[in-house]
């Protein structure tokens, strides 16, 4: 029997397990490798798709599948494939369109569940590739036939921003499906019924475990609904006002290592499972 027996701790990756130079601290690293020998189950729930997390993984080795496309997929990254996916409705090129029309400097970004295809250019765009180091796949988003997983809208523009997410919720089709706002300059489009609270969901069911022995952590609009369906929902301290208000805890920032704080309080017993 070890201290932390089914017990599964989630984080989201940028903002809260990576700090702010984009790196996982031994702090970290050291603290999630204690928690996994003492029976913990140790993963991370993120927007980005499953080829593109291979550093993160290999610094923390999560011990069950990782959920990913904010919480449309949940990939055996051991095995190398899907266990889980969600499906993009139809119609989906209606509301991109809305947008593309509307607001003609927003890139827009399709995301499969193999590929990310750059169907519109801008800084936002250039700058994501330059942090995840994807390839510059280039695509009109009609010309796609893979499953879409989700699509993400950039802009610098605040303003931008805010109009295209009213232009999708007052689309007539926008009741096909969810959206979010990921990053202060990333807007989504996902399947459904569909976000991180759910990957936590199906991770539950595939692991058989308690879902009242459930921790996420997170720092922005998207872990929302992680906070929602774990027992316990963990805002870093650097977290926006909305992530923090949903929170039922606020912990330390990405910066101060925050998972590291958060394993160290449950062997405390701040949190009661």
């Amino acid at each position: 029997m070890g201290k932390f027996d089914g017990i599964l701790i989630c984080t989201d990756l940028d903002g809260t397990l990576l700090n702010s130079q984009g790196k996982v601290a031994k702090e970290n690293t050291e603290a999630i490798e204690y928690f996994k020998s003492e029976g913990g189950y140790f993963t991370f729930i993120t927007g980005r798709m499953p080829f593109f997390v291979d550093s993160m993984y290999n610094a923390v080795r999560p011990n069950a599948p990782i959920g990913c496309v904010n919480g449309a997929g949940l990939y055996d990254y051991p095995n190398q494939r899907y266990i889980w996916t969600a499906t993009m409705g139809e119609g989906v090129n209606e509301l991109i369109r809305a947008v593309d029309t509307n607001v003609p400097y927003a890139g827009i970004q399709v995301n499969t569940y193999y590929n990310t295809f750059f169907c519109k250019e801008n800084e936002t765009m250039k700058y994501f590739r330059d942090v995840t180091g994807l390839p510059n796949l280039v695509c009109h988003y009609t010309e796609v036939k893979e499953p879409i997983g989700k699509i993400i809208f950039g802009s610098q523009s605040d303003e931008e921003i805010e109009e295209i997410q009213k232009i999708l919720l007052s689309h007539p089709m926008a009741d096909r499906f969810d959206f979010v706002r990921s990053e202060r300059t990333l807007f989504e489009i996902l399947p459904k019924n569909i976000g991180k609270g759910v990957a936590i969901k199906n991770l539950v069911n595939h692991l058989g475990i308690d879902p009242n022995r459930t921790v996420a952590l997170g720092d922005y609009n998207n872990d929302i609904s992680m906070f929602r369906e774990a027992k316990y929902g963990i805002a870093v301290a650097n977290a926006c006002d909305d992530a923090k208000k949903a929170a039922d805890f606020i912990t330390v920032s990405n910066d101060e290592h925050a998972v590291a704080r958060v394993i160290n309080d449950i062997e405390k017993g701040i949190y009661k499972f």
